[in-house]
C-alpha cells in the first residue's frame, strides 16, 4: 500500500440494513451523528444502508423488489399512455 493515502481514524460503527432491519458491527471512517446501543450493550454510531449482503438478491438468491423513493411510481407516471 502507498503511504499517506489511507485513513487512519477507523472506528467501530453499526451498519443497519433498512430493508430488513438486520444490524452488524464493522469499522468505518464515515461520519454520522446518530448512535444506537448494539447487542453487546455498548453505544456506537449508526450508518443506515438501503441494501446490504443480507438483502441483496445476488447474495440471498431471492428476487426482492426494493422501491426507494417511489421509483416505480415515477416511471409509470412518466411513461403512462395518455388517454
Amino acid at each position: 500500500m502507498r503511504e499517506g493515502i489511507h485513513p487512519e481514524a477507523y472506528r467501530f460503527v453499526v451498519f443497519k440494513d433498512m430493508s430488513n432491519g438486520i444490524s452488524f458491527l464493522g469499522k468505518s471512517t464515515a461520519q454520522t451523528k446518530e448512535t444506537v446501543v448494539f447487542e453487546d450493550g455498548k453505544e456506537y454510531p449508526i450508518i443506515k444502508l438501503e441494501i446490504s449482503n443480507t438483502s441483496h438478491p445476488f447474495y440471498t438468491g431471492k428476487n426482492m423488489l426494493v422501491d426507494t423513493a417511489g421509483r416505480i411510481d415515477k416511471f409509470n407516471k412518466r411513461y403512462a399512455k395518455k388517454k
